[in-house]
């Protein structure tokens, strides 16, 4: 039902032979570039032209794919120069995905305005949306906007999709969340599903101080098994991304969580 992902998050110390190789070993299709943090696969604005072509022949000749381009953009940011400033990168970011057969771009919608109702907030992320979206569509990309941050709630991120009215603003449905405000995958499925084009898996616990900690598939407390049945129910055939955050140069296990979490997923995948 779903095509299995990794971000480059998980490998940051990885260059693109690399991750291509553990890609085929653990059964991932596409790749999702984590950008702005200077990974080793060296996917950033600064790729040539050439070499642009370059890595997106090497990706295909191993029959995958990049699958999304993983930004930091916030267009909620209540400083509007400071919007204005991720609205221009994410211009640069589409050309960039465009150039390397990547279908989707991922933004938050970040840290919003405390001092505005919130029915205002959503007009004003709409309108960061808006200048963008004529070059999506020529470019045959699709921005996503993420259950994130002060967007987690699934009510809030549909508002926004539908203000902007257009398809090429669509959901990334990260699973843990929405659960982290207490939202079953029942409720976000019901008011988020139809515009979902995207996931995000990752599991956690809270720790002792109420702080949510990455874990191993199975050990956490988010469903990701109940999620992705809704989602199969409804004819979902999209990406589900891995997205552990490992810092480059930092002891971690990049190989192991790869494993882990593809033979985790794919055991629910069999279940459904």
């Amino acid at each position: 039902m779903f095509k299995l992902a990794v971000m480059s998050s998980v490998c940051p110390d990885w260059d693109l032979e690399t991750i291509a190789a553990a890609m085929r070993r653990h059964g991932y299709q596409g790749l999702e570039p984590r950008v702005e943090w200077g990974h080793a696969c060296g996917i950033e604005l600064g790729l040539s032209p050439v070499g642009r072509q370059e890595v997106r022949a090497r990706l295909e000749g191993e029959g995958l794919a990049f699958s999304c381009l993983a930004t930091g953009a916030r267009l909620a940011t209540p400083d509007p120069a400071e919007r204005g400033r991720h609205v221009e990168d994410l211009k640069r970011y589409i050309d960039l995905a465009g150039d390397l057969g990547c279908p989707w771009v991922r933004t938050f919608g970040g840290p919003r305005a405390r001092d505005q109702e919130l029915e205002r907030i959503v007009e004003y992320t709409a309108e960061g949306y808006r200048p963008l979206l004529e070059q999506a569509e020529a470019r045959g990309v699709t921005l996503l906007l993420e259950t994130h941050d002060d967007w987690s709630a699934a009510a809030p991120v549909r508002a926004v999709v539908e203000r902007v009215a257009h398809p090429r603003l669509r959901v990334l449905w990260d699973f843990m969340h929405p659960q982290r405000l207490m939202e079953k995958p029942a409720e976000t499925m019901l008011v988020l599903g139809q515009y979902t084009e995207y996931l995000h898996a990752h599991d956690g616990a809270y720790d002792e101080a109420g702080r949510m900690q990455i874990l191993p598939l199975g050990e956490g407390i988010i469903d990701h098994a109940g999620a992705l049945a809704l989602l199969a129910g409804a004819g979902y055939e999209g990406y589900l991304s891995v997205e552990v955050i490992h810092q480059r140069g930092q002891p971690h296990d990049a190989e192991g969580v790869m494993r882990q979490y593809a033979e985790g997923l794919g055991e629910i995948a069999a279940g459904l």
